[in-house]
C-alpha cells in the first residue's frame, strides 16, 4: 500500500506543476522555484515533517522534498553556527541530492550526445 500511496501522491504533485505550467504563462523554472519554496514553507509550518511519514517517497522525492531539505540544514545550521549557519546549512544538508544530480548528468552526456537547440 505504500507504493501505492507514494505513487499517487508523487503523481498528484506532478499533476498540479503541469496544470499550473498549462493554464498559465509562468516558465517551468518559475514553477520549480516555487515548488521548491513551497516545500520549504510546508516545513517550516511542520506541515511537511506528518505529510512525508504519510506519503513516504511521493512526498521527498519531487522537489517539496528538496525545498523541505534545504530548510531542515539552515534549521540546523543556524542553531549550530549561528548567523553562518544561514548559509551553509542547506548547502551542507543537500549536498549529497546536488552531487548525485551533477554526477549522474554529466555521465548521461556521455551516453546520449546532447545538442544545444
Amino acid at each position: 500500500m505504500d507504493y501505492v500511496i507514494a505513487f499517487v501522491v508523487g503523481g498528484l504533485i506532478c499533476a498540479a506543476a503541469q496544470l499550473v505550467l498549462d493554464t498559465t504563462k509562468l516558465q517551468p523554472g518559475n514553477i520549480m522555484v516555487g515548488l521548491v519554496c513551497i516545500g520549504a514553507l510546508l516545513g517550516f509550518t511542520g506541515v511537511y515533517e506528518p505529510f512525508k511519514e504519510w506519503a513516504k517517497a511521493g512526498a521527498s522525492v519531487p522537489l517539496l522534498g528538496f525545498g523541505n531539505t534545504l530548510f531542515q540544514g539552515i534549521k540546523e545550521g543556524i542553531a549550530q553556527k549561528g548567523f553562518l549557519g544561514l548559509f551553509t546549512g542547506g548547502f551542507t544538508a543537500a549536498a549529497a541530492g546536488i552531487a548525485g544530480a551533477l554526477i549522474i548528468g554529466y555521465l548521461s552526456s556521455f551516453i546520449f550526445n546532447p545538442k544545444m537547440k
